[in-house]
Order: structure tokens, then sequence, then C-alpha cells
């Protein structure tokens, strides 16, 4: 399948699609005809004596200083060169084939200026499979993620590192050169305002975002699952989740998390067990999961939203329009502060922030499975013979300390800004902050939930004969293809790296549908 840019339509799912599975790229017929008007107003500006930002000035606090015409295009390649200067360790593969996939379609919207053969050859890069070699800190995400982008823009300069997607599905880091010609095509010379074009923009922490925001999701689903577990497993009941008490606050969220936990719980031969019991009410860790997943599920809806906005938007600056554009008259080039990651910072800051209360809840779980004093009967820290054995005592430490980290984690970056270019950029969003903190934080979450999973299993082992419902049953199958019941202690770091593998994609997620219908 192909994904068509036309600078309007973009989903996600797109941008996932050519990232992760590397789809191909195909840029629409009327794209090209638009960016060609746009880069002849920006050729006549460039020809003229008249001052235009980017085009023949230089740039931020120099924008007041006049570039001859015999250097800007030495200019545009001095922007590239100089402004890539990013720190850390280069972006995952999915998400710097993001970043790039975004910056031609932000390009394919049709307000760059850019010539078309810059979309074309980004888009040949993005179809031979490579990605830009890009550091994943040196932005503070107002002028654009300039560092970050530039390192992009390197690799069509022919400079620099990239990597390649290898026969294996792997991938291999090459010379920019050697990326080039799997491409089949040569390094661009930039003429005016096409570097600006290149590294204005939000599309770094729009690149990491989407991933972190994609995961976020699926950990949500996740929760709903394992957290079922739990509740069956410590002899809780489905009560809470009557769908009574959810219409009566009806938050979308909440509503979904609810009805997913009655389809999960339904059938449980545990619960039957356990009916007269004399309990009136779950801890809030298992009464309440609806209206803390939901609650998450609600956040990631409107980070979905502002992210869906921004990949079909021009983030550059100045901005080319043409006659007619947005009912207006005549052609013009803007300056303006489209490239400022503000929107995303909070975004991606409320992605952080909802999505470390998925792992808050899960350890508290884990704690009520582990503790005899809250296990309604199972052994102290699940081992069958406790004392000479630690059993999961020490998987709730490591939740705790994962979830120590993501209160660090979650204090948002969008509040703070450090002014740049000699004050021109007196306010910036420390977006990619925003986006790194992020992803660091649904790791940590997706680890969580592989301790809650490989305990709730162990848990619901300990229960038989009495057993929960068929979709559990079959969840805790599946796990235990991969991870036997522990009766004595053993080295269970092994353990937990294989349930957190199974959380990483959607093996248990599958499972579980089988049987229950749940979203």
């Amino acid at each position: 399948m192909s994904v068509i840019l036309d600078g309007k339509s973009l989903s996600l799912d797109d941008v996932v699609a050519v990232s992760g599975r590397f789809d191909q790229v195909e840029v629409a017929t009327f794209v090209r005809a638009r960016l060609e008007k746009a880069r002849a107003l920006v050729d006549e500006m460039a020809r003229g004596d008249a001052p235009h930002y980017g085009i023949n000035t230089g740039f931020g606090a120099l924008a007041e200083t006049r570039i001859p015409k015999d250097k800007v295009k030495l200019l545009q390649r001095n922007l590239i060169e100089s402004h890539a200067v990013g720190v850390g360790d280069p972006m995952r593969l999915p998400i710097a084939r993001a970043l790039m996939m975004l910056r031609a379609a932000t390009l394919a919207v049709g307000h760059s200026g850019c010539r078309p053969l810059v979309l074309d050859t980004l888009v040949a890069l993005l179809n031979a499979g490579a990605a830009p070699c890009v550091p994943c800190k040196g932005s503070v995400g107002a002028s654009g993620d300039l560092a970050p982008l530039a390192h992009t823009a390197l690799l069509l300069l022919g400079q620099g590192d990239a990597f390649l997607r290898t026969s294996s599905g792997g991938s291999q880091r090459v010379s920019a050169a050697e990326a080039l010609a799997r491409a089949g095509v040569g390094p661009l010379v930039l003429e005016a305002k096409e570097g600006l074009a290149l590294i204005n923009g939000t599309q770094a922490m729009v690149a990491t975002g989407i991933h972190a925001l994609v995961e976020a999701e699926r950990l949500c689903l996740l929760a709903d699952i394992i957290g079922a577990c739990s509740l069956d497993a410590l002899q809780g009941t489905a009560a809470a989740f009557d769908v009574r008490i959810h219409q009566a606050r009806p938050h979308p969220g909440q509503l979904q998390s609810a009805r997913n936990l009655c389809a999960l719980l339904a059938g449980s031969g545990i619960m039957e067990s356990h009916k007269d019991c004399g309990k009136v009410q779950d801890p809030y860790s298992l009464r309440c999961m609806p209206q803390v997943h939901g609650a998450t599920r609600d956040a990631l809806t409107h980070v979905r939203a502002v992210l869906g906005r921004e990949v079909n938007s021009a983030t550059d600056n100045p901005l080319v329009f043409l006659d007619g554009d947005y009912g207006v008259s005549g052609d013009d080039v803007l300056s303006g502060g489209n490239f400022h990651g503000q929107p995303v910072a909070l975004a991606l800051d409320f992605l952080a922030i909802a999505t470390a209360e998925l792992a808050n809840i899960s350890e508290r779980r884990v704690e009520q499975l582990v503790n005899p004093a809250l296990s309604s009967g199972l052994p102290p820290f699940l081992a069958p013979d406790p004392g000479l054995n630690s059993g999961f005592m020490i998987l709730q430490v490591t939740a705790a300390a994962l979830i120590n980290e993501n209160k660090v984690l979650a204090h948002p970056a969008s509040v703070d800004s450090i002014p740049s270019s000699a004050n021109r950029e007196d306010h910036v969003s420390m977006g990619m902050t925003s986006a790194n903190k992020a992803l660091a934080v649904v790791e940590n979450v997706r680890h969580v939930l592989g301790i809650e999973l490989m305990t709730a299993c162990q848990a619901l082992d300990l229960r038989k004969p009495f057993l929960p419902g068929q979709p559990l049953v079959d969840v805790v199958a599946r796990v235990r293809q991969d991870i036997d019941f522990a009766p004595v202690d053993r080295a269970f770091g092994k353990d937990l790296e294989k349930a957190c593998a199974l959380v990483a994609d959607d093996t248990i997620v599958n499972v579980a549908r089988r049987r229950a219908e749940i979203l």
C-alpha cells in the first residue's frame, strides 16, 4: 500500500505505516503543481532587491543582515551545517523515519516555497527504507526543532550518516552518500529559502510523540486486561463496573474501560466461589480502574487530536500564500510563528502525566497481590513456601522504582522557557523535552504492566482449582507458554524480560480479544 501526500489528509496511522511498516509514499499530482507556483514567487523575490526574511536575509537575531544574491545558496547550506548540533543517542529508526515523513508532509501543504525536487528527495529516501541519523536532544521547540531537522537536512545534502533497512528487517548505519545512492537520487544544492523550509517546524517532537502516543493507547487496553487478572486473583467483584454507574458519569474512556472489564471478567469461576464472602467494596486500585484507566484514555484522545492537526499543518516561516488561499486575494509571503511547539509540548506533557497513572495504579494492584494482609488468603509474596523463598517481593520494588522515575519525568517541560538567538526567540516551548520524557514514561509503564502480568498470573494459578473466565484463562495460558509457574525462587529477571516482551506487542491483546469484545 502507498500513503498519498496531499497536504491535508495524513493520519497518524499513515505516519506509523510509513515509519514502522515501511509502506511506500506518493505525492499527489496537484501538490507538485502547487509547489511550482509557490516556488516561482520565492524565485521572484530572490531576484529582487527588497529584503525578505529567510530568502535574502540572515536568520533569527541576524534577520536584518542582507545577503548578496550570489551568496543565497551558501546561506542555505550554512544554515543546515551550523544548526546540526544535536546530542544524545540517535533516534530509533521508526521515529527518525517518522521525522522525515512529517517533514515531507509539511512541505506538501504547499506554503514552504521549496522546489518539488526537495519533496521528491525526501520521498525517495523514505521509499528506499532510509532514515536520517538524528541525535534525540538539542531542540527547544520554538523556532522549530532546529537541530534535529538540520541533521535530517544534512542527509539531503549528502553529509552525515543515515540508517538503511536490511533484507533481514534490521538496519545498518551507512554514509549519507550511500543512502542517497540506494534511493537513486543525488545530493541537493539548496536554493533560496529551502534550508529554512527544511528546519523550521515541530516534526521531531511530533514524530517522537506519535510513537509514544500509539504505544500509550495500546497500554490502556493492556491495563484493562491485566487489571482484570489482578482483580479476579484478589477475589474482587465486577459490581463496580455495572454500566449504570458509568452512564451516571459518562466520560467516554471510563465507559469503555468498564465495558472491557465486564467482558473480561464474565464467567469467572473464582468470582462465583466467593460471592458470599461478605466483602462490601474492593480497594480503589481495583474498583476505580474505569475511572483511572478511562481518564488516561480520554487524555490520549485529546493528544491524538492535537497531533492529528499538526501533521497536516504548515509549520515553517515565512509562509508562501497564493492568490485565493483561505479566501484572500493576491500572492504574499508572511512571517509568523507556526514553528512554535507550544500546542504539541502541552499535549505531550499531558501524555506523560496521563500514561504514568497507568503504572501508579498497576503498582498498587501488585502490592495487593504480594501483601498477605491485603491479598485475601494468598501466600506472602505469592511464594508457596515463603521464608525460604522470597517470591515476588522485589518485583513490587522494581515497579516502585520505575514509578518514582515517572514522577520526575511527569514534571512538565512546557512550563519552562529559556530565551535563545540573542533574545529574538524569547519564549520557547521545550516540546522536544516533552516528547522525549513522554517516550521514557511509556517505556516505564510497559515494564510495570509486565510486572503486574507476571504477578497476577502467579496469583491466579494459586487460586486453582477455581478459574477465571475464559478470556483470562486464555491470557494465563499464553503467559505460561513463556513463563512457568514459580513454586520456588529462581532468576525472576529472565521471567520479567519475557513478561515485558509479551506486553511490548499485541500478543496478550489478541489472545483476550478472541473471547471478549474489548476496545
